[in-house]
């Protein structure tokens, strides 16, 4: 589908790369990964045709459409609504259409004798084939089905795209190239503006992604779900994989493995050999020996390890002492107009304890950490701190907010004029800004490179109570990997918001779910909330305990004599309670299915309803003498068409419903 051979680009001294080859295949599932400066996105742009390579380079498989997210958008010019601009993914099919409604039109206003009517009808046919197999007639099921997926919801289909966040605007490019599903799809960091929910619903999509593709994402547990290969970049070399990230990961350290004790083996050859050279180099009756083994040297195929790429190495200075309370959370109230964000929002923290918060996006989570680090103020309740507690403040756009004409050692300098110049630069080489790059203006750095310095002005300064918001976004895999040990040694109290499931899984021991205004608490890490939440929504449809499922168990039949499980013999009381216990499981079954029954009923009614409609309309549309009066089958065409739309939608409700009652029913 692609291949890359000998791609080569030098700028200066440094190799950006270095005669790298690769291939995509259909189905390929491919991770690219490395360092931020790797080249991942300038590869990618290559890739994507988006910078001019010589055609013996990179060449692509004709008639392969691809797809490209680029991690930054220029926006949507205003004008259209959300759903006109997503359905634009199916321009072909929309234009096919169009033409198609225009050639009716044209039949319809002249005669059979006409010379023009044969060459119509032929293009009517032609159309006609084409978008049958285009299915044109599922467009909007399939819009509706990505965007909601994607977080937008209904009431917003029909608000001007022009008029939503960047982040919004990013989803909406996305949701266009899942819609368009080219053979080739190359996603920048897919997952930087998307919270829990639709990250979850983009893995299951991706999973059944007919096409090839390739990404990039610093999203660990993202890699590891979709991919069945890894592509690592490192100083200009392009490394294959088989496999997710963790398999990559144990397979390159077991060649780097093989790699050290071939080396190793084969310098101690060396050194044996060179120590043989000198005891007998003087020696003429060892002469030829000598000789010999020089010349074996000189043939021996080296083996030269690996060069690795810079570690970010640092950890967070140790917590000032403070009181046991962190943080008190009491009645916080939020709104933004008549946008209600908090209602009452409570919640404690103790010393030491570390917090993630999840939450759809626009749920409050960014206002909340705001409000705590004092850059927003409620319109009420309060956030009141314990004894000595010094909390410190990382953004999501952080890295964006840093002075552009300051140089790296200035932005930390000034704001921890407590720290000698020593410490200053010792602290931005720990964050890889060694030597000349401290002496680099913030404005020439790129987008990693900011978020380092920012972390580095972050932990400069003695805190006990971390606040950040998405520290990994722009960070690559090592740097978010020493960032996320980091935390996990830090000795004070840490609140965070992240989508990165395993970034935060490591460290975070409570997870804060804000949802609808409110806040609810839940032990364990990401994945322990994640299990819980999905249980939940189980019990919600039936109960599942053991218990339960007891009491709901008929106990004989409810008689003075009934025997009781076990062997013990029920009394009239026990028996009128178990008739009690049973009545209330028939009325809470009742209230359950009683609406979705009635909902499954209508849905089924108004599909026999649409059925009869669309066969009396392939009747007419059977007849051939319909053809000859272009103005009705054009208006029958049409309507046969809303028609398939609308029944396809009331196929997904009663399939949908009626599962709803089977599983309620399977587990009463």
């Amino acid at each position: 589908m692609l291949t890359i051979q000998n791609l080569s680009i030098q700028f200066g001294d440094k190799h950006l790369f270095k005669e790298v080859s690769a291939r995509v295949s259909p189905q390929d599932r491919i991770g690219l990964v490395g360092v931020n400066g790797a080249g991942k996105s300038t590869l990618m742009k290559i890739m994507a045709g988006l910078r001019l390579i010589d055609e013996k380079v990179v060449s692509r498989a004709k008639r392969a459409t691809v797809g490209y997210l680029p991690q930054e958008l220029e926006g949507f010019a205003p004008g259209r609504t959300l759903y006109q601009e997503a359905e634009s993914a199916f321009a072909e099919a929309l234009a096919l259409q169009q033409e198609l409604d225009e050639v009716n039109g044209q039949l319809s206003t002249i005669t059979e004798a006409d010379p023009d009517c044969q060459a119509l009808l032929e293009r009517q046919g032609e159309l006609q084939d084409a978008l049958e197999s285009q299915d044109i007639f599922r467009i909007r099921s399939q819009v509706e089905k990505v965007l909601v997926g994607l977080g937008f919801k209904e009431e917003e289909f029909d608000k001007d795209c022009h008029a939503f966040s960047g982040g919004w605007q990013m989803r909406l490019q996305l949701a266009k190239l899942l819609l368009a599903r080219p053979a080739l799809l190359l996603l920048d960091e897919p997952t930087n503006h998307l919270d829990l929910e639709s990250l979850t619903w983009l893995e299951d999509f991706l999973q059944g992604y007919q096409g090839a593709l390739v990404m990039i994402s610093h999203d660990r547990t993202f890699l590891n779900n979709i991919c069945n290969a890894i592509w690592e970049l490192s100083l200009g070399n392009l490394t294959v994989y088989k496999g997710n990230y963790d398999q990559y990961l144990r397979q390159k350290e077991e060649r780097l493995e093989i790699q050290r004790a071939a080396w190793e083996n084969q310098q101690a050859n060396i050194q044996q050999t060179m120590r043989f050279v000198d005891r007998f180099r003087a020696k003429s009756t060892k002469a030829s020996q000598v000789q010999s083994r020089l010349k074996q040297l000189e043939k021996m195929d080296k083996v030269e390890l690996e060069e690795t790429e810079a570690r970010v190495d640092f950890r967070f200075p140790p917590a000032p002492p403070s009181g046991r309370l962190a943080v008190e959370v009491r009645g916080l109230t939020k709104n933004y107009g008549p946008l209600k964000v908090f209602n009452g929002l409570d919640f404690i923290m103790q010393r030491g304890e570390k917090l993630a918060v999840v939450g759809v996006n626009g749920a409050g989570k960014s206002t909340l950490v705001k409000i705590m680090a004092g850059l927003l103020r409620p319109d009420g309740g309060e956030v009141r701190f314990g004894h000595n507690v010094k909390p410190s403040y990382f953004g999501q756009h952080q890295a964006q907010e840093l002075d552009p004409e300051l140089t790296v050692f200035d932005t930390v300098f000034q704001a921890t004029p407590n720290l000698t110049v020593t410490q200053v630069r010792s602290l931005l080489g720990a964050f890889l800004f060694r030597g000349e790059d401290a002496d680099k203006r913030v404005s020439v750095l790129s987008g990693g490179e900011k978020s380092r310095l920012a972390l580095a002005k972050m932990i400069a300064v003695p805190a006990n109570l971390l606040i950040l918001d998405e520290p990994t976004n722009h960070l690559d895999m090592v740097s978010q990997e020493v960032l996320q040990e980091a935390m996990d040694r830090y000795d004070g109290t840490i609140i965070v918001v992240s989508h990165n499931r395993h970034f935060v899984n490591a460290f975070a021991g409570k997870v804060l779910e804000i949802s609808q205004g409110r806040g609810t608490m839940y032990e364990g890490n990401i994945d322990e909330y994640l299990d819980k939440v999905r249980r939940d929504r189980e019990a919600a449809l039936t109960p599942t305990s053991a218990a339960t499922k007891q009491d709901r168990a008929p106990v004989g039949d409810g008689s003075p004599g009934a025997t009781e499980p076990g062997g013990q013999r029920a009394s009239g009381h026990g028996g009128k309670e178990a008739r009690r216990r049973q009545a209330q499981e028939r009325q809470r079954l009742n209230q359950l299915l009683g609406p979705l029954r009635k909902k499954a009923a209508q849905a089924e009614s108004e599909v026999e309803k649409q059925e009869q409609r669309k066969d009396e309309l392939e009747k007419l549309l059977a007849d051939p003498e319909i053809y000859h009066r272009q103005e009705e089958f054009a208006e029958l065409s049409k309507e046969y068409a809303e028609l398939e739309r609308r029944l396809e939608r009331l196929y997904d409700q009663w399939e949908k419903v009626n599962s709803e009652i089977e599983e309620i029913l399977t587990s009463a």
